[in-house]
């Protein structure tokens, strides 16, 4: 008996060490919340030391699983900057995307688009901080990510809701390119804000307030604008091009 239990102790041990599988066995499975655990440990890493700096040790270490569970979802610490980074530049395009097939009239629409601009913002302000390290700093080795078509996305669908308020008589003004850099600027405050003073954070009715003195002076009509409105207006309903 003593030789039967002191071989099953040493099976036991055995185990214990190769993560309690018997020979043969498959691996056991990550625990469920694994990927999740690596996402914010790697983002609060990431976030607070730097890419570079980070290692791999420490991102385990910090979500309480192994290196061959790291592995296992995504090959290296490159892969998993990858999947946090592309995740939330999805997450991004994909609210551009549902946005241009909405209808109604452009000012609602562009209102509504920088609410939803700013709220993805304030739930992702860690891993913006990284994309913004990576963008304006050293790229610290980092697989490269074009975060330039994120600006470029939404700078395309705010000029289409400008020239669609414009051809509609809602902005009579003179260059697109002009009211879409100002109420960017409107944004962009609103994001710095975010970042590097938290305390004075805009809401989502800050920004609509400040965004309508943009807007109402984007809309403001002096009587010739109106005059060359309705004609254009009545030469387009006859199929003459004005």
């Amino acid at each position: 008996m003593e030789g039967r239990g002191g071989t099953e102790g040493a099976l036991s041990e055995k185990r214990k060490r190769t993560g309690g599988t018997r020979a043969g066995d498959a691996p056991p499975a990550p625990p469920e919340d694994a990927r999740a655990r690596l996402f914010r440990a790697a983002t609060e890493l990431f976030e607070s030391r730097g890419y570079a700096a980070t290692t791999v040790r420490e991102i385990v270490e910090a979500a309480g699983v192994t290196k061959p569970v790291l592995y296992y979802y995504f090959e290296n610490k490159e892969g998993l900057y990858l999947a946090l980074m592309s995740g939330v530049m999805e997450e991004f395009e994909a609210l551009i995307e549902a946005h241009s097939a909405r209808t109604g009239p452009a000012r609602a629409r562009i209102e509504t688009l920088c609410e939803e601009v700013l709220v993805l913002f304030k739930r992702h302000v860690p891993a913006v901080r990284i994309m913004y390290s990576i963008y304006y700093g050293p790229p610290q080795g980092a697989p490269f990510l074009d975060f330039d078509r994120l600006h470029l996305a939404f700078q395309n669908h705010l000029k289409r809701l400008l020239v669609e308020g414009r051809e509609a008589g809602e902005f009579p003004f003179g260059r697109t390119e002009d009211a879409m850099w100002a109420i960017i600027g409107v944004l962009n405050v609103a994001q710095e804000v975010e970042l590097c003073h938290p305390e004075m954070a805009l809401g989502t009715k800050d920004l609509r307030r400040i965004l309508g003195l943009v807007l109402d002076a984007l809309s403001a009509r002096k009587p010739a604008d109106m005059k060359r409105h309705a004609q254009t207006k009545r030469l387009k309903s006859k199929g003459v091009k004005p």
